[in-house]
């Protein structure tokens, strides 16, 4: 007998929830309400986290295949536009000390390679100033496209930032009231299970049993059916991210036209660094940090040092990070989406970009039925493994490459045995050969381009060996490569507005609807 899944349960609402349910719902809207039901249950007593004001590309694509519109998810999150981040001080801690990660691939990336002739000492640029133009956009605090290009569509590759406290309930609205999802304000008090292990329906004080094909929990930390009933240990990275606290504040712009930055600036500190995000109405500040290097008062002391008068009458919010993953992603009918299936400290923001990708699976794989299922949970999980370790990977190579030596903090964070082993060889292969698109980036899940690589490499000032004879053979090619990114960064330099005056009319006006 064949067991059909046409009712998926999501426990817990929030960014996770209401994002896995709206990328499912909307994968599947036409059997919404015929054979397929997507049912959200979230407490009405637990507040919102709000971790991961900052976000992916690919939130623009997730949002578009919901049919959300651009405008109102500007107007009504508060979002702004982020073009990548500025690394400040994580390399010597010197006041000049810099880099962008910025969005854009190199120019003429998929055809040649720049990097060994920046290298080279070609050019006095920055490695980041010599391959695209977005660390340029940035500073001069431009926004990515023009109030007359269509939603979702860029003149510069960008992601967002946004109020996390106000997406959860702007996803809900849309969920509920264009893509069919039913939504249950209720607690959950109890759980019954099948002889067999699976999760039959959970029970709640509000709305009685609610039972389902497919439990997905996006309960956030507290993750109530991957960890509570299912048993699935939980997999701690500490040993490698030893950031375990934030501190984080609002600070209201001091007038309503102050620029907005578009790039997230993350500034290292004593024993961890502080996030920098704008948004429209204002920054959101934080200090992330080692409980084991720096107390709770110092971490703070630096926090509002680094703010200034502005935050001299504000209160900072203390939230407990605890770095690593569960063992296993989706167990029976049970998968973890979201801080249920584990966090890492913000400093890509890959936390928001995790859910995208774990929705996508579920709502592209959804199985068709109870006997297929342990089949796609299986691929799901090694897929999702080898995400969480290529960004731990790639969180830990900020740490690995810094020359500070000033704190126990970035010391022990050069200990080799704090160095996953797949980072460490790599890093001795990238003395050798500089990472390429073809090289070992190739699966379809790579959650990091090796042009994300370079950029944070020679931002950091790591050294490749040049291979005189490679320069030569691609000397005609990268040297047209530099000219059109030149011209490019000279066009985008002139034609680009303000970032605080796109958001003002886009406000007022919209952006061209698709």
């Amino acid at each position: 007998m064949v067991h059909p899944i046409r009712n998926i349960v999501i426990v817990g609402g929030g960014t996770a929830g209401w994002l896995t349910a709206g990328v499912i719902a909307a994968r599947h809207r036409t059997r919404i309400g015929k054979d397929l039901t997507v049912t959200l249950v979230e407490s009405p007593n637990v507040p919102i986290i709000g971790v991961g004001e900052g976000t992916w590309p690919t939130l623009r694509t997730t949002l578009s295949r919901m049919g959300v519109s651009e405008t109102d998810f500007v107007r009504e999150c508060d979002a702004a536009f982020k073009q990548g981040a500025r690394f400040a001080r994580w390399t010597t801690g010197k006041a000049d000390d810099g880099y962008y990660h910025p969005l854009m691939l190199p120019q003429n990336f998929g055809q040649v390679n720049l990097a060994p002739h920046w290298l080279a000492g070609e050019t006095d640029e920055s490695f980041c100033d010599n391959v695209c133009a977005q660390g340029r956009i940035c500073d001069d605090g431009l926004a990515p496209k023009t109030i007359a290009t269509a939603e979702y569509d860029g003149l510069a590759n960008y992601a967002y930032h946004l109020d996390a406290g106000k997406f959860a309930p702007f996803l809900q609205k849309h969920c509920c009231e264009k893509l069919g999802v039913r939504h249950v304000l209720a607690d959950v008090e109890h759980v019954k299970m099948t002889e067999d292990g699976d999760i039959r329906a959970v029970g709640t004080a509000q709305a009685g049993e609610i039972e389902g094909d497919l439990f997905v929990d996006c309960s956030g930390f507290k993750a109530l059916l991957i960890g509570g009933v299912m048993n699935v240990p939980f997999k701690d990275c500490s040993d490698v991210l030893f950031c375990d606290t934030a501190l984080a504040m609002q600070i209201p712009y001091d007038l309503p036209d102050d620029p907005i930055a578009s790039h997230t600036v993350s500034t290292a500190q004593s024993a961890g660094w502080i996030w920098d995000i704008g948004i429209q109405t204002r920054r959101g500040i934080g200090h992330v940090f080692s409980s084991s290097h720096i107390t709770d008062e110092q971490a703070e002391r630096e926090l509002r040092a680094y703010i200034g008068p502005a935050a001299d009458r504000l209160d900072a919010r203390k939230i407990r990070i605890r770095s690593g993953h569960r063992e296993t992603f989706w167990k029976g009918n049970c998968v973890a989406v979201g801080l249920a299936a584990g966090f890492l400290e913000p400093l890509e923001a890959s936390a928001i970009v995790l859910v995208e990708l774990s929705a996508k699976i579920i709502a592209e794989q959804l199985p068709a039925c109870r006997e297929v299922m342990d089949i796609v949970a299986s691929r799901f999980n090694a897929t999702t493994h080898y995400r969480w370790g290529r960004i731990i990977d790639f969180l830990k190579l900020h740490y690995a490459l810094t020359q500070r030596t000033d704190s126990d903090f970035w010391r022990d964070n050069l200990r080799k045995e704090s160095i996953p082993e797949r980072l460490q060889e790599l890093l001795l292969l990238w003395q050798y050969q500089s990472p390429w698109f073809h090289d070992e980036f190739d699966r379809v899940e790579e959650v990091f381009p090796a042009a994300s690589y370079q950029y944070v490499l020679y931002g950091m000032g790591f050294r490749t060996h040049v291979d005189s004879a490679g320069l030569m053979r691609d000397a005609a090619l990268a040297g047209r490569a530099r000219r059109e990114n030149a011209a490019a960064t000279a066009r985008l330099r002139s034609a680009l507005p303000r970032h605080r005056d796109l958001i003002d009319k886009i406000v007022s006006y919209g952006l061209q609807p698709v």
